[in-house]
């Protein structure tokens, strides 16, 4: 046994200890070869030493078939990432290794996916152009009008199980990659298969591969794979940041890399905190976060699904996640069996850049208007359930219906749910929002039930009716 090799002491699970010649053990986050009993290949990823001269190491692919006293080749590298154009229409694996079938990609720069960026130690911030703020548009109403996507700024999208996050995103980016220049990256984290498929179809038939990259650490992986797919993905945005391009940085989810963040922890036999996760998420959750960054020439905008585990939003690694997010939109499931799509809630949710020097007076003061009814709306909302619409006084009413109007008018349609649906999705840019939120708080429509602006476009379409 040469002094590049070592012995496979033990497998647990995920987690492999591997001893190694005295003076040649491998440096932390090297990477590790074997071969299974199957003959395939085996990639172990360093974490932490022990005495005497032993390595313990998470798995990147399947441990079936590792026995005990197996060889192990150290490779002097770390995890890595190809970069270049090569890559865009591919899907890849957190080893960088394509999983859609199209044969090898021949790249030659490879970026490893801790590295902070070369250019990271560069970034001025400058006070002139602080207030410099570019919105994107999403053509989702709610969004645009409540929770403007700032480019550069990081977007949480936070619900429980099937409330619909992975649709949202998938709307989101339908909407403005096709009007936005720069690079997509999505990072797939503890994906379902399905979605996966789902997204990459979504891609080609809108014609948005050409400009995407897809990795993915599925769910049928280890959560080695799965803890890293966060780190590969955002280790590519900033290879193309670092190369003056915007990049659109989507991912879902990241609870999932919470999660198997705590998986790996309590393989590896670390004491949990009291809640019960493991004793490093915040810091691993800030260490991917602050990476999400602008230099002067270009940004990283990111939109994250976060699921939220029986819809507790006072869950630990939920609080950790949304303490670094810009804007907030947290999915109600009330909404839901109320058949309100998208089920945002507006009165949850929160966004950092409603101000009238960044989105406008008019647009500021709209906004201010449709949260004060639908505040009024939900104090009312009680009184109507024990009493009725009836007794209300004539104001209450007022304010009552229109906030339920607007409920309906926020609602939409999606592209991306036109299989399902069989309801051609719409497209609205802000000036028709909010046109059409200036009607319904002014008056103007109060004559119309409120039943008909629901799943509508703009609000030309009830005249027409």
């Amino acid at each position: 046994m040469t002094k590049n090799e070592g012995t496979i002491l033990a497998v647990y699970g995920a987690v492999v200890d591997v001893q190694f010649q005295e003076g040649a053990l491998p440096i932390i986050y090297e990477i590790l070869k074997s071969i299974t009993s199957y003959g395939e290949e085996m990639i172990l990823e360093v974490v932490e030493h022990y005495e005497p001269n032993i390595c313990r190491c998470i798995a990147l692919t399947p441990t079936f078939g590792l026995k005990r006293n197996s060889l192990c080749q150290r490779t002097h590298k770390s995890l890595s990432m190809p970069v270049g154009e090569e890559l865009y229409g591919r899907i890849l694996n957190v080893l960088g290794q394509p999983i859609d079938d199209k044969g090898e990609i021949k790249v030659s720069e490879y970026v490893p996916i801790r590295s902070k960026g070369k250019e990271s130690k560069e970034i001025i911030i400058d006070e002139s152009k602080k207030l410099k703020y570019e919105i994107m548009a999403t053509g989702i109403k709610v969004i645009d009008l409540l929770f403007p996507l700032i480019k550069g700024s990081k977007t949480g999208i936070l619900g429980g199980a099937a409330l619909g996050k992975t649709i949202l995103i998938l709307e989101i980016i339908h909407n403005i990659i096709t009007k936005q220049r720069g690079t997509c990256i999505f990072s797939g984290i503890g994906e379902r298969i399905r979605e996966g498929n789902e997204l990459y179809y979504e891609f080609e038939k809108a014609d948005l591969l050409k400009r995407s990259i897809l990795v993915f650490g599925q769910m049928n992986e280890s959560p080695g794979a799965r803890f890293e797919a966060a780190g590969a993905g955002i280790c590519l945005a900033e290879a193309f940041l670092n190369r003056g391009q915007d990049v659109l940085f989507f991912v879902d989810n990241v609870f999932r890399f919470a999660q198997a963040g705590a998986e790996l922890s309590a393989l590896l036999g670390r004491i949990p905190s009291e809640t019960g996760y493991q004793p490093t998420l915040a810091s691993e959750i800030s260490e991917f976060h602050e990476r999400i960054r602008s230099t002067e020439s270009s940004a990283i905008t990111s939109a994250e699904a976060v699921y939220v585990p029986a819809d507790d939003l006072t869950d630990p690694a939920v609080v950790a996640i949304f303490s670094h997010l810009d804007s907030m939109l947290v999915l109600s499931r009330e909404y839901v069996q109320r058949g309100l799509y998208p089920a945002i809630d507006p009165l949850q949710s929160s966004s950092g850049f409603i101000d009238p020097v960044i989105i406008g007076k008019r647009h500021f003061n709209i906004t201010q208007e449709v949260i004060r009814h639908f505040q009024r709306y939900q104090e009312l909302q009680r009184i109507v359930a024990i009493i009725g619409r009836e007794e209300l006084s004539q104001q209450e009413r007022v304010i009552f219906d229109r906030a339920k109007k607007m409920q309906n008018f926020l609602t939409q349609p999606f592209f991306t749910a036109e299989l399902y649906t069989g309801t051609k999705g719409v497209y609205l840019s802000l000036e028709e929002t909010i046109v059409g939120c200036e009607q319904i708080v002014s008056g103007n429509l109060d004559s119309v039930s409120d039943d008909k602006f629901y799943m509508i476009g703009n609000v030309d379409e009830l005249v027409k009716k």
